[in-house]
């Protein structure tokens, strides 16, 4: 199961990088798919109470990729991080499937908490542009974009589009 996702994961990544020279190339020299594989082992450590392993696993990832992502975070299938560098995925962050996330993106809390949530929700099909911070326990909805530099304070609703700071919808489709 986990090398038929994988195998979606890296077929999805060259359908939208046209700088992908196949399979093999994405799975040896992208960081983002060696950072979400290194996810997937210190998840699995991290849900069966391994939290110094995860952790351990987690904090090596990062070194290696300079993409950090909390074991603790839920990430569907087919994520793209393009130029992952400075990326960061909180602890209570949900990923669903097929989104695209670009560098710099940061997936934070701020000070609320709803029922021990403090980071978004990502809906199938999200991208999120270079730079852009999300912050706060709230979703942004399937099928939206998050422009570059956008900083977002508050749900997205599906089909749309926002930008600016504080990010602002300027779009629906």
């Amino acid at each position: 199961m986990f090398f038929k996702r994988l195998i979606y994961t890296l077929d999805r990544i060259k359908g939208k990088d046209p700088a992908a020279h196949g399979r093999l190339f994405i799975l040896f020299f992208y960081p983002g798919v060696h950072a979400l594989i290194a996810h997937r082992f210190a998840h699995w450590f991290y849900r069966r109470g391994f939290f110094c392993m995860a952790e351990l696993i987690s904090k090596l990832s990062r070194f290696l990729t300079n993409i950090e992502i909390h074991p603790g975070a839920e990430i569907g299938w087919g994520l793209f991080i393009d130029h992952g560098s400075g990326v960061v995925i909180g602890q209570t962050a949900v990923i669903k499937n097929d989104c695209t996330i670009y560098h710099g993106v940061t997936l934070g809390a701020n000070k609320e908490s709803f029922n021990g949530k403090r980071h978004p929700t990502l809906e199938n099909n999200v991208t999120v542009g270079c730079g852009a911070k999300i912050l706060g326990a709230f979703t942004v909805g399937e099928n939206s974009k998050v422009a570059a530099g956008a900083v977002v304070l508050e749900a997205v609703p599906k089909n749309s589009v926002v930008a600016g700071v504080p990010a602002k919808v300027v779009k629906r489709f």
